[in-house]
């Protein structure tokens, strides 16, 4: 019997709570089955990991076709009603809270600590080089525990061998 080093990577590169969480949740279940996991943060995925930003990340029900009111108890139909809703003021932070709300009565932690549960656990998180430079972002700007600013050809050999999924 072969002992198989297992990892895998995620690469982040959307800051909305929708598109954080998987990331998030597969990093935890995959830490929890002895696999190294890497993340790495590049555009607006990058939010995930900056101290100014990561509890405001937001559930925006503009363009995105696959989110449905009822989630909310609101009627939906063939009529895109959802996507009118989403133009109305105030729907972004109103979808936002609604989906913490609902994300919270299922006992997962918010974003913060969700990240610091995978730092503590011992995930490597990496912001993206060019994407810092770009946005003038330092390490001072992220939260404590992310491991450093690295090139994408820097990720590349981190990750050699491992499993890459994007998000």
């Amino acid at each position: 019997m072969t002992s198989e080093n297992r990892h895998m990577a995620f690469i982040c590169s959307k800051g909305n709570l929708d598109m954080a969480l998987p990331a998030l949740i597969m990093g935890w279940a995959a830490l929890g089955d002895g696999i190294d996991v890497t993340l790495f943060f590049t555009f607006w995925g990058l939010d995930i990991i900056t101290d100014k930003r990561i509890d405001k990340l937001e559930l925006a029900p503009v363009a995105n076709t696959s989110f449905k009111m009822s989630l909310m108890g609101l009627p939906t139909g063939n009529l895109g009603i959802p996507q009118i809703m989403g133009v109305l003021p105030g729907m972004t932070a109103f979808a936002s809270w609604f989906m913490k709300k609902k994300i919270a009565s299922l006992d997962v932690p918010p974003m913060r600590e969700y990240v610091e549960m995978l730092i503590d656990a011992g995930a490597n998180l990496y912001g993206c080089k060019m994407t810092c430079d770009m946005m003038k972002l330092t390490m001072d700007d992220f939260v404590d525990g992310v491991d450093s600013i690295v090139t994408a050809s820097d990720f590349m050999d981190l990750t050699k061998g491992a499993q890459v999924i994007f998000i």
